[in-house]
C-alpha cells in the first residue's frame, strides 16, 4: 500500500522578488531605478511620505570591504559638496539591518547617457544649459576641494526642464595642490584622461578631459576616440597622433568657439587644458552668450 503522504499538497515556496516594492527600515521602496555592480538605487518614501532615492550597497550586508569602504567614501564626499543646485541633493546615510544605505534627492528624469542613445529632443532643447551646468557642477567641487574623476553621461541626471544633477562620488579624490598620482585609475576608460590611464600624476585638469569627452559626445552623439575594439579605442585617446576630429565635422550646428572649448578640454597635454573649471566655464558663458 503506498503511504497516504504521497497525496498530500506541497506548501507553496514563497520566492522574493528582489525587484518587487518592499519595506527597508523606516523606508517604502517603490521601483528599482538602477542596479550596478555593487549598489542599486530605488525610488522611496518614508513614513511621512516625503520621496528621496535610496541607495543601498548590495549583498545584503556581506560585501567585502573595500567595496564598502567605497562607498561609504562616496557618501562622506558628498555630504561635503553637496548644497548646489548641479549637485545631487543629500540627506544621510546609515544602516538597515548590516545593510548601508545613503538618502538622496529624487529627481525626475535621465541620465544623460539615456538621452544621448535615444536622441532626445530634450538635449536640443537645453543643450547650452546643460554644458554650462555641467561645467559649474564641476568648479562646485574643485572650489571644495575634491575632483570627481568618473565624470561621464551616465553619472549626469538630466531633469525634464533641462536642469542636471551630477551625481556617484565614490573615486572622487582630495584636489592635490600640485599633480599626484592618485591610489588606484579606477574611472571609465573612454572618458579617463591620458594621464589618469597611465596611472601618472594628476590634478583637476582630468576633470577638465572628462568633460571634453562628455560634451563632444553630447553635441555629436558619438565619442572623439573611436575603434573597432576598446584597445583600439584606448590607443587612440593615448596616441597623439591620432587628432580628435573636430566636433562640427558631425554637427555643423556647434558654434565655433565651443568647438576650440571642447577641444582644447580634450587636449592630451593637460598643460595645454583649461587650467581649472572656473576658467572653464567663463569661456563657456562667453561662447553661449550667458552673463
Amino acid at each position: 500500500m503506498l503511504p497516504l503522504g504521497i497525496f498530500r499538497k506541497k506548501a507553496k515556496q514563497t520566492v522574493h522578488d528582489p525587484d518587487a516594492p518592499h519595506l527597508f527600515g523606516e523606508y517604502s521602496l517603490h521601483e528599482l531605478i538602477n542596479r550596478g555592480g555593487s549598489a542599486e538605487i530605488w525610488s522611496a518614501t518614508d513614513q511621512r511620505g516625503n520621496s528621496y532615492a535610496l541607495r543601498r550597497l548590495l549583498g545584503n550586508g556581506t560585501v567585502d570591504k573595500a567595496t564598502r569602504k567605497q562607498f561609504l567614501h562616496g557618501c562622506d564626499v558628498l555630504e561635503k559638496v553637496h548644497g548646489h543646485p548641479f549637485i545631487i541633493g543629500f540627506y544621510q546615510h546609515g544602516k538597515v539591518d548590516g545593510v548601508d544605505f545613503t538618502l538622496l534627492e529624487r529627481v525626475e528624469g535621465s541620465n544623460l547617457k539615456h538621452l544621448i542613445l535615444r536622441h532626445d529632443p530634450i538635449l536640443g532643447e537645453f543643450v547650452g544649459n546643460i554644458l554650462i551646468d555641467m561645467a559649474l557642477a564641476v568648479e562646485h567641487m574643485h572650489e571644495k576641494g575634491f575632483i570627481h574623476l568618473d565624470l561621464k553621461p551616465e553619472n549626469v541626471l538630466v531633469t525634464k526642464s533641462g536642469d542636471i544633477r551630477l551625481v556617484d562620488f565614490d573615486i572622487a579624490q582630495p584636489l592635490p595642490k600640485k599633480p599626484t598620482r592618485m591610489p588606484s585609475n579606477a574611472g571609465t576608460p573612454a572618458y579617463m584622461s591620458p594621464e589618469q590611464l597611465r596611472h601618472e600624476p594628476l590634478d583637476q585638469r582630468a576633470d577638465i578631459f572628462s568633460f571634453g569627452v562628455t560634451a563632444y559626445e553630447l553635441l555629436t552623439f558619438r565619442k572623439p576616440f573611436t575603434g573597432e575594439t576598446p584597445e583600439a579605442v584606448l590607443r587612440k585617446q593615448l596616441d597623439e597622433k591620432h587628432p580628435v576630429p573636430p566636433p562640427r565635422q558631425f554637427n555643423e550646428d556647434i558654434p565655433i568657439a565651443v568647438e576650440r572649448i571642447i577641444l582644447k578640454c580634450l587636449d592630451r597635454d593637460p598643460e595645454k587644458r583649461f587650467p581649472n573649471a572656473h576658467v572653464l566655464v567663463a569661456q563657456l558663458q562667453q561662447a553661449l552668450y550667458v552673463k
